[in-house]
């Protein structure tokens, strides 16, 4: 009998020690790119988010446009918002789960033609209950833009990258807000509510052709992400046991390793939540985004017009401010934190405080009037919330493995808006009550007491995340 030189083993027949050799590993998966073809993906991709925060944003600067057309109050217009927010909370698990599943390309068609149609119903609508569910409708597609646009960037991106990634995305988003208090502002004055809103809403075919014709979500030589909860898991050739080869015998090819079985929406969940990271993600999310997030999209412009007596040119100017500010803001603590992760926990706590704070001096300045050098330094200091809530999304990130990572930042992300929809409808509510009935608008007393509600989920907040921090590396 002769032996096969090739043979990886000595036929058992022939004397002498027996030696066997595993088949080789498969190489290791390559890490991600980078570079432009990186750059390039996460610009297509992030093209439908900064398009999703133009429409999110839209009702800031119609508020008062939208009271009277619809001839509402504070309560009701409140409303808008926070039925647009409820919506898409409530989506970000179950957005999480279907970009984990079908991958983020297929999601974020899904969100545009979503938004688009939504927009086009609010803008032809002429009364309160249809215009409302279209901002539900909307909602729904805002909620499938941000994780699938990071999880994307992850797959295409090294992971030290990733933080400074989330906030350049995050200003992008910041680049659809100026579109608003700039560009849709004038619209609104000049063009009129329904072609102000069309045009917006057809602006989705452009971005969706983007999306169907040029995004690649993943690089070409990207592994396929392992769809178990604890990772890849599907087992190797070295895995499989060693057969001896006989030259006489014909040759068998090798098995295919069985697929990793896929985890159940339930584990998928629980998981996830019962990472103490997800969990710490989403109260620094909470807490750290929506005094900036409730005044940018209803209550800011309302309270600077009504409240402080400035001009909705003036008002327009300082809600600008806001924005640049986020901008400066993603820039610096991305920077940071792709240095190190021991900059999280600091940045999240620096936040909460000065925004704390400098609410504290402007509520309780003497006649609810404070100056506008003071209305200033506290939209600069509101610029900081959006960006540092992306830290709660990088705990999450970096507490799961890639097989969940769209479910578990779905549930982080799902905090800050819970926190914008509860002090919207606190705001509204209050407002109502501290106001004769009937009233047309609200005194600058009015806003300062309303205004106080945000202490409420501010606290709540804090005491999670400074309870959840011993459980979670920095």
């Amino acid at each position: 009998m002769s032996v096969d030189p090739a043979s990886t083993a000595r036929p058992l027949s022939v004397p002498g020690p027996r030696i066997t050799t595993a088949a080789p590993h498969p190489p290791a998966a390559a890490p991600p790119p980078g570079g432009r073809a990186a750059w390039a993906a996460w610009s297509i991709g992030v093209s439908a988010y900064f398009l999703a925060v133009i429409h999110r944003t839209s009702l800031g600067v119609a508020g008062l446009d939208a009271a009277a057309r619809f001839g509402i109050g504070a309560s009701a217009l409140s409303t808008f918002s926070i039925l647009q927010v409820l919506v898409y909370a409530a989506m970000q698990i179950p957005v999480g789960l279907l970009i984990d599943r079908h991958g983020p390309r297929k999601v974020l068609l899904t969100g545009v033609l979503l938004l688009s149609a939504g927009q086009l119903a609010f803008a032809f609508s002429s009364s309160f209950a249809p215009a409302l569910a279209s901002r539900a409708v909307l909602g729904c597609g805002d909620a499938m833009t941000f994780i699938a646009v990071l999880r994307i960037a992850a797959r295409w991106f090294p992971a030290a990258k990733n933080p400074l990634v989330a906030q350049l995305t995050g200003l992008a988003g910041m680049g659809g807000n100026l579109v608003t208090t700039v560009v849709l502002a004038q619209a609104l004055h000049t063009e009129g509510w329904q072609a102000t809103f069309t045009t917006t809403a057809l602006l989705g075919i452009g971005v969706a052709a983007l999306l169907a014709l040029f995004l690649r979500e993943a690089p070409p030589a990207a592994p396929p992400v392992a769809p178990s909860a604890a990772g890849p898991a599907a087992a190797t050739v070295a895995d499989l046991p060693v057969v001896p080869a006989v030259a006489d015998l014909p040759a068998v090819p090798a098995a295919e390793p069985p697929a990793a079985p896929r985890p159940s929406v339930r584990s998928q969940i629980r998981d996830s939540w019962q990472e103490p990271g997800t969990r710490l993600g989403l109260w620094v999310h909470f807490t750290t985004q929506f005094p900036g997030n409730a005044f940018g999209l209803l209550w800011g412009l309302p309270y600077l017009v009504e409240g402080q007596g400035m001009t909705r040119g003036q008002a327009g100017g300082l809600l600008t401010l806001l924005v640049f500010s986020n901008m400066a803001f993603g820039l610096l603590f991305g920077r940071l934190l792709s240095r190190t992760t021991k900059a999280r926990m600091p940045i999240t706590l620096s936040v909460i405080a000065v925004t704390g704070a400098g609410w504290a001096v402007a509520l309780a300045w003497p006649g609810a009037h404070p100056p506008v050098a003071l209305l200033v330094v506290l939209i600069l200091l509101m610029g900081s919330n959006g960006p540092a809530s992306l830290v709660g999304l990088d705990y999450a990130r970096a507490h799961n493995p890639v097989g969940r990572l769209g479910t578990a930042s779905g549930i982080a992300n799902m905090g800050g808006f819970i926190g914008t929809m509860v002090t919207l409808f606190g705001i509204g509510v209050l407002l109502d009550a501290l106001s004769p009935a009937g009233a047309g608008s609200y005194s600058a007393e009015a806003y300062r007491w309303a205004f106080c509600w945000m202490y409420a989920p501010l606290a709540a907040g804090t005491l999670m995340i400074l309870r959840l921090r011993r459980k979670v590396a920095p």
